[in-house]
């Protein structure tokens, strides 16, 4: 049932209900909040401790979640939304557009109308907050507690690895895996701190990777600011996180990738799925695989110190691809010194290509989650 503003004191700036009426009704929020971002594709499973409360309460204010609790994956008007909040449209606008600024809610424009809809937790409001060191163990809880497994395990995974630039060949790449062919239709370029490597530096641990590492890019001319890139610069900064030994990540579609995350195993929470969690398919592999060859190896170890899934082992002094555990980047490509290490491409039913589109993968995963049928 929808909720007025007289329910909702903190929105009118008007304390009409005694305070402990007011944190029953605040804390009732927060658990349809929760709710709420658990129907969306990318889900947010509810733990036994009950930490995502405390996480959620931490992001959002009172008066944030009650908004945000009654909106979910669909684009409405914000005058269809002012009439369920029993605002004012042009208050519950700003409201909106505010929380937007946030990234707790995504908007688009259509018709000349305003549309809103809730941003999932995973990729979308972490990635947008302000993580402090409250915050990091709050998040590295719920994640170890079960948020984890909850939003990693599903399919399709929401990221996948695209393989360096460099350890790939132009003539058999796929079209959906040319990582710097995602960049030329581009206008604006963005490179910020990476969110997990900020979460672990609050957490005590500090892998030695860079933390301005997260590359985002649109075909709209966007204003400059203190994060822009030139595309030239984007382009370099690729090569460099390759060399570097930085796994190439994107959202796991063909059609509208706007960002390109450089992860570390130690610190990537997708990855970490991996390491950490033991959920092998926490991101969808590249469509490749690496192979050494043994009488070319010199034991060196180069490619096991850069690879971030600990795919790779040493026999008899030359080092070993597991292939069950190996995910494509070709970091081990770019980093060998002899030239030992090769991808290749998958072939036949091996091949698993990337949901066309967004929306697609939100409604295969709602599927595989048996939230629609």
């Amino acid at each position: 049932m929808a909720l007025s503003q007289s329910d909702h004191p903190l929105l009118s700036g008007i304390s009409l209900k005694p305070p402990e009426l007011v944190r029953g009704l605040s804390d009732l929020d927060y658990e349809r909040l929760a709710e709420a971002l658990d129907r969306l594709a990318n889900g947010f499973p509810r733990t036994s401790s009950n930490v995502e409360i405390r996480l959620l309460k931490k992001i959002f204010s009172p008066e944030e979640a009650s908004i945000a609790c009654q909106l979910g994956d669909s684009m409405e008007p914000s005058e269809t939304i002012s009439e369920r909040l029993g605002l004012p449209a042009g208050q519950a606008d700003s409201l909106l557009t505010k929380m937007v600024e946030k990234g707790m809610l995504w908007d688009s424009e259509e018709d000349g109308k305003h549309l809103f809809r809730l941003a999932p937790f995973i990729v979308g409001i972490y990635e947008a907050s302000d993580v402090d060191h409250e915050l990091a163990h709050l998040v590295e809880e719920y994640l170890a507690n079960g948020g984890a497994a909850g939003i990693m395990r599903p399919q399709p995974a929401i990221h996948r690895v695209v393989p360096a630039n460099k350890a790939t060949k132009s003539e058999w790449i796929l079209p959906y895996d040319d990582v710097k062919a995602l960049l030329v239709g581009s206008r604006s370029f963005n490179l910020r701190d990476c969110v997990c490597r900020v979460q672990q530096k609050h957490m005590g641990s500090e892998c030695g990777f860079p933390l301005r590492t997260c590359l985002s890019f649109s075909a709209a001319e966007n204003p400059s600011g203190k994060d822009s890139l030139s595309k030239e610069e984007a382009l370099a900064f690729l090569d460099e996180a390759e060399e570097l030994g930085l796994v190439h990540t994107v959202s796991n579609v063909m059609k509208g990738v706007g960002y390109v995350c450089n992860c570390c195993g130690c610190c990537c929470g997708l990855l970490r799925g991996i390491t950490d969690w033991g959920i092998e398919n926490s991101v969808a592999y590249a469509n490749y695989y690496a192979d050494i060859k043994a009488q070319e190896c010199v034991g060196c170890g180069t490619c096991r110190e850069r690879c971030q899934v600990h795919a790779i082992s040493e026999d008899n002094d030359v080092s070993v691809v597991d292939r069950e555990k190996c995910i494509g980047c070709g970091l081990c490509v770019t980093g060998c010194p002899n030239g030992a290490a090769m991808l290749v491409r998958k072939t036949g039913n091996e091949i698993v290509p990337p949901p066309v589109d967004f929306k697609t993968w939100e409604h295969q995963r709602l599927l595989n989650r048996g939230l629609i049928r």
